[in-house]
């Protein structure tokens, strides 16, 4: 069984109800024989898209069928003593639209079921299909860029149930990524919490700073690289708070809070495009005014801003007001 979460936060998108029976992708009949299993759950991934019952509360499962075997499979796990197939599809777009939007996805019906993007599911899902959401979204975005080999470039195949792509040519094996990327709270002398919004950030939305993880760092290291970088505010103490998968495309976000040595804001005009030192009275006053808004409670960066907070902030949840591309 997975192991219990390490983190201090309740986060959505950290569920580990998924047992990913990782062994078991080596048998090379494994897909084959699950197949021909009525009691096999299957999922359709469309793209960034997953058929869901109409609330978005329950992911939405068939049997398999015949003409599975010509499709990109993926096995995820067992949860709930059912094992998992994810189908690989293209997005062919919604063939009927509402026009609505929810969470900054576009909501249809493909194949006569409702399908939505993982951002607006995310805070709807029963925490047994959460990780199976995540795994389908991230696996599905490794394997549609990894078509061909890196290092001779010709084409690959899929070998163990959908998690490595190897190449005939020059033998190489390709594995999923996940980039980490550090996010962290930084908090100075008076207690106040430094938010910024990011260049690609929409409307009056405001979040605390993140950034990836360069080769040869340490986390510690790359948070007091990525604060002095994104606004010249030199840090210490840094601590970890809690980590969450974050499969847009393909990261594992590491929470952090540090404590600012210095507060004179220097920002980097490609990566920032504002940035502000909040008290608690004044963040709050803020948000009641409409004039700052925080990220979903799907992200960590929610979490870190009310772990400093002492409180949940009061504010709609609609990833389309803040989003990082």
């Amino acid at each position: 069984m997975p192991a219990a979460s390490q983190t201090g936060f309740d986060l959505v998108l950290d569920s580990s109800t998924l047992d990913r029976r990782s062994l078991r992708r080596r048998d090379p009949d494994l897909i084959t024989s699950l197949l021909t299993r009525p009691s096999t759950a299957v999922l359709d991934v469309y793209g960034d898209r997953l058929p869901n019952t109409g609330d978005g509360d329950r992911l939405h499962f068939r049997k398999p069928r015949e003409d599975d075997r010509d499709e990109l499979l993926v096995y995820l796990g067992e949860v709930g003593g059912r094992e998992v197939l994810a189908v690989l599809r293209d997005d062919p777009g919604p063939r009927e639209e509402s026009g609505e939007r929810s969470g900054g996805e576009l909501r249809g019906v493909v194949d006569e079921v409702p399908a939505q993007g993982l951002r607006y599911l995310g805070m709807r899902l029963h925490a047994d299909d959460v990780p199976i959401a995540v795994t389908a979204t991230g696996i599905g975005r490794w394997h549609a860029v990894n078509g061909f080999c890196s290092k001779c470039g010709r084409e690959t195949q899929v070998t163990e149930a959908g998690w490595v792509r190897h190449c005939d040519n020059c033998g190489r094996d390709h594995y999923p990524r996940t980039d980490p990327a550090v996010i962290m709270s930084v908090v100075d002398a008076d207690d106040r919490l430094l938010l910024g919004r990011g260049r690609n950030f929409a409307s009056n939305g405001m979040s605390v700073l993140a950034g990836f993880v360069e080769p040869g760092e340490s986390l510690e290291t790359a948070v007091a690289r990525e604060v002095m970088e994104e606004v010249g505010v030199s840090v210490t103490d840094v601590r970890f708070l809690g980590d969450q998968p974050w499969p847009f495309p393909a990261s594992l976000m590491v929470g952090f809070t540090c404590r600012a040595t210095t507060t004179e804001l220097t920002l980097d005009p490609e990566e920032i495009a504002a940035a502000r030192w909040f008290t608690r009275a004044e963040l709050a006053d803020a948000v009641a005014a409409g004039e700052v808004h925080l990220s979903p409670r799907l992200s960590i960066a929610r979490h870190l801003i009310e772990h400093w907070y002492g409180a949940p902030i009061d504010q709609p949840d609609d990833g389309s007001l803040l989003r990082r591309v």
